[in-house]
């Protein structure tokens, strides 16, 4: 061998150098294929598979029609385990478990049921859990799912027997702002105490102040059902008896009854007021033969009145009617109405009534199938061994008939009575006197529960008469001369009443404020909203 060729070969220091290059390469191609493999693994683990199962949906249009069935939760039992469902409901609460697991309260006016959302595998993701978690509650959401029958009653919701199980979730609307108070904490019993840290008692005002929000809670879906069911009652009652419905104006050209309580306003180059009440009307619909009328609308009164009772606007509801011999035709046929109503209300809406006392704790309203009917005098009596000094009660105020009410409660075991006979000076002009004590009256008084709720009477049909009642209570006949010219033209003896649809449903329920009894209550210091 030459010298050169043992030049060109390496040596051993540079074979080993070169092995150590190649197992350090090697080992540097290992560790990237390993990095490369966690990568891949990390990203299969963050792939979120549920895309195209939840997200907020784009602002409804009505941009397209599919008739998809979509159920009302009170529906389900547990005879619909394993049915696919399609929902719109409110998030009622949300509780989240770890990051795997979701459970959603959902809410449809009085009703709940439980929904649960868990991950699984090419199905829900755990982003999809998250974003569910964090769902503001009172969102509006579409939920579709299975039913499962639960193993055990679920105590948090009134759907009890089932659970839906969420495949797809869709927000429709959701919360821009933070919420005023809890619903949670709207529908607590009123006689539970507050406990510091754990929940606030929400005030009346604060309720009214937010009413929207105040009006979603369980409880006042509950009483604004019962106030729908009271108006139709009332409808199906009288129709039944041969009454039709009539629509009297609200702007009037005079007082119905006194210029104090009146509402005026603006009326072109003049004044007009917003009636009191349809009076006027009702008894020209029965001197222009309509023999039986009734209305539901809206009654103004301009009274300064700050109380647990008083309204500025309610809602009335009257009736007039034509008598063939006694007024007390009258009297007993309002009598029944209140009786039938009382009746539809317990034998349908037994839920809802349960819903309300869950909140509002009271004794169920009572009443006797023959209605205990006192004289005026009668009623002053009572009050007067009960310790009333009689002096006081040549009317009987507030205070006086509520105590009234507990009299009669405990002497007839009942909440719903009648007073007859009332003096004459405490009753509007067109009330007609009673025939043997001039001083006296053919009218009438219903109570509940130591409340008035309706005020009637039989009404003056005599012109001549009527005129003459008008100057003493100190109206002017001819500021009325449209009202007084329906009974010129002969009218037939009728009588009537008025109810405050606010204050009948307050009692029967015992809200203990009328203006939980509203909708949207107006008074004389609210306006708004």
């Amino acid at each position: 061998m030459s010298s050169a060729d043992s030049s060109d070969a390496p040596t051993k220091s540079a074979l080993k150098k070169a092995a150590k290059e190649a197992e350090k390469a090697k080992k540097k191609a290992e560790k990237a294929a390993k990095a490369m493999e966690a990568e891949q693994a990390r990203a299969a683990a963050d792939e979120d598979y549920s895309v195209g199962r939840y997200g907020k949906l784009p602002m409804h249009q009505s941009q397209s029609r599919q008739n998809r069935e979509r159920i009302d939760i009170s529906t389900l039992t547990a005879q619909n385990d394993g049915t696919r469902v399609l929902v719109r409901a409110r998030i009622q609460t949300s509780r989240l478990q770890g990051n795997k697991m979701v459970f959603l309260n959902l809410r449809q006016r009085t009703n709940t049921v439980q929904a649960l959302m868990s991950v699984t595998k090419d199905t829900i993701s755990k982003q999809m859990v998250k974003w569910a978690g964090a769902l503001a509650d009172e969102s509006i959401v579409l939920v579709e799912g299975d039913v499962k029958k639960s193993p055990e009653p679920i105590k948090s919701a009134s759907v009890s027997e089932v659970e839906i199980h969420i495949l797809e979730l869709w927000l429709l609307s959701g919360i821009e702002s933070r919420l005023p108070f809890s619903l949670e904490d709207a529908s607590r019993s009123e006689t539970a105490p507050e406990v510091e840290g754990q929940f606030n008692r929400v005030l009346l005002d604060t309720r009214l102040n937010n009413r929207v929000l105040d009006l979603r809670t369980t409880t006042n879906q509950a009483i604004f059902k019962l106030q729908h069911a009271i108006g139709n009652l009332f409808r199906d009652y009288l129709n039944a008896n041969g009454f039709i419905e009539i629509h009297s104006p609200k702007l009037q050209g005079s007082a119905t009854e006194s210029g104090a309580s009146v509402f005026k306003v603006d009326y072109f180059k003049g004044n007009a007021y917003l009636a009191q009440s349809p009076q006027l009307a009702k008894q020209m619909a029965i001197a222009a033969d309509f023999e039986r009328v009734y209305e539901i609308a809206p009654v103004f009164r301009a009274e300064d009145s700050n109380t647990h009772r008083h309204m500025t606007e309610f809602v009335g509801l009257d009736l007039e009617m034509a008598i063939e011999e006694h007024y007390h035709e009258v009297r007993d046929l309002i009598d029944g109405m209140f009786k039938a109503i009382f009746e539809g209300l317990r034998e349908k809406y037994a839920h809802e009534m349960a819903v309300v006392r869950q909140q509002f704790e009271a004794e169920e309203f009572k009443w006797k199938e023959e209605t205990p009917v006192l004289t005026f005098k009668e009623a002053v009596n009572l009050l007067v061994e009960d310790g009333v000094d009689r002096e006081v009660l040549d009317d009987i105020n507030t205070e006086n008939e509520k105590r009234l009410g507990r009299i009669v409660r405990a002497k007839y075991d009942t909440d719903y009575f009648i007073v007859d006979k009332f003096p004459l000076a405490l009753r509007p002009f067109y009330t007609m006197p009673d025939p043997e004590d001039p001083t006296l009256s053919n009218s009438y008084d219903f109570f509940m529960r130591g409340e008035e709720i309706m005020s009637g009477a039989q009404r003056i049909h005599d012109p001549d008469f009527l005129c003459e009642q008008m100057r003493t209570k100190g109206v002017d006949p001819d500021s009325m001369k449209g009202y007084l010219d329906g009974f010129r033209l002969g009218c037939p003896p009728h009588g009537g009443g008025g109810i405050g649809l606010e204050r009948v449903l307050m009692l029967f329920l015992k809200l203990n404020n009328i203006r939980r009894a509203s909708l949207f209550p107006r008074d004389p210091k609210r306006l708004e909203p």
